[in-house]
């Protein structure tokens, strides 16, 4: 098996790290990359980072100074590149081509897509990648899609009898065949709104009362056509990391105490008061292990590989419920994923070269599988 350990041994490994997108959670990729970015071993890698713009299009962006206001959650963007990229599947050797002035730029050995909701964690990206013979870290195309998607994650998940709020979806194009009452006495209230493919907690609407159940359908609608009601699990939040391919292992558990109404995207992102997080969690040692053995077989039913956060309600004392898995779960000064793998006794920079290994791991073994007769 390739790993970062036995991987071009005479010179750095070509790694590109990919952020931004055509996403609502375009800012979040991009304080991710900025600190994956910083805690990448340059002894190792030779980086590149490509900034995708909100428009859609590649940029050949400097490793070193590729951000404007860094510091700043809400004001975070893109510095102008150097020139727009594209991969170019079939070109073994020049794989990442320059398109202002059509040159060949390099070869590029491994990906890192830091690309969270829609365009980047939802299967697109790892489809071009898988075309372009890339390795890149993190689930490939199925396990990106199914979990993107909340309400096939539900279908499989209950289906493999793991428990999951109760809910009903909705599509934009049907909106004059459902009955928002029906809905209200089947679920009750509160209830969430959400879309059902996004991610840090975009476009979410906690409902108290009827009359808010339009206006929160409608802002979930503006990011998706199919949208998720969901009833109100009270509950503690609780977060697992796992990290693996075919043997995947689970972190310690760590909760989230929601000083907000709940954990909205203001909360994760923008007010550092908006949450406080406890790792490991106060939980009894059987508990403890029942989410973590959930949490792996969650992972392997959605069949992802490389990593995942798998976040739960915790409802009594053993009432278990995964709320949903990201497959490119954060990165920032404050994400659950690497603080869970730190606690558990892998660090920042450790976690980072895992992953890449088990990225070539997966690229060595799909390799081997013949694509004609």
């Amino acid at each position: 098996m390739k790993s970062t350990d036995t991987m071009k041994e005479k010179s750095k490994i070509r790694l590109a790290v990919m952020c931004g997108g055509k996403s609502a959670e375009h800012e979040v990729s991009l304080q991710s990359a900025y600190n994956i970015v910083q805690a990448l071993d340059r002894s190792k890698y030779e980086l590149t980072v490509i900034g995708i713009d909100k428009q859609g299009a590649w940029h050949l962006n400097d490793p070193d100074d590729f951000l404007e206001n860094k510091n700043n959650p809400e004001n975070i963007c893109l510095k102008p590149g150097r020139d727009t990229v594209a991969f170019i599947p079939g070109n073994k050797e020049h794989q990442l081509v320059g398109l202002s002035e059509k040159r060949e730029l390099t070869t590029i050995d491994v990906v890192f897509p830091v690309l969270h909701g829609t365009c980047g964690e939802d299967g697109t990206i790892q489809g071009l990648l898988s075309q372009a013979e890339v390795p890149f870290v993190g689930a490939g195309v199925a396990g990106s899609a199914v979990a993107m998607d909340k309400e096939l994650m539900k279908r499989l998940l209950l289906q493999a009898g793991i428990p999951t709020a109760r809910y009903v979806s909705l599509h934009n194009h049907r909106q004059g065949e459902f009955n928002l009452q029906e809905i209200v006495n089947e679920l009750g209230l509160p209830l969430f709104v959400k879309p059902a493919n996004l991610g840090s907690s975009v476009g979410i609407s906690k409902v108290h009362k009827q009359e808010e159940l339009i206006p929160a359908v409608r802002e979930a609608f503006r990011y998706d056509n199919k949208i998720l009601i969901e009833e109100f699990i009270d509950g503690r939040e609780l977060e697992c990391s796992v990290l693996g391919n075919e043997k995947p292992q689970a972190s310690v558990i760590g909760e989230i105490k929601v000083l907000h109404e709940f954990y909205s995207y203001e909360a994760k992102y923008l007010d550092d008061k908006g949450a406080e997080l406890i790792i490991p969690a106060p939980l009894e040692i059987q508990t403890a292990e029942a989410i973590q053995k959930t949490a792996v077989n969650a992972f392997k039913v959605l069949e992802c590989s490389g990593m995942a956060r798998v976040d739960f309600f915790l409802r009594g004392n053993d009432e278990v419920f995964v709320n949903e898995l990201n497959t490119i779960p954060g990165f920032t000064r404050i994400s659950m994923y690497p603080k869970l793998w730190e606690a558990s006794g892998l660090e920042y920079g450790a976690l980072l070269d895992r992953l890449i290994g088990l990225a070539f791991e997966r690229h060595e073994r799909e390799q081997q599988l013949k694509t004609q007769r």
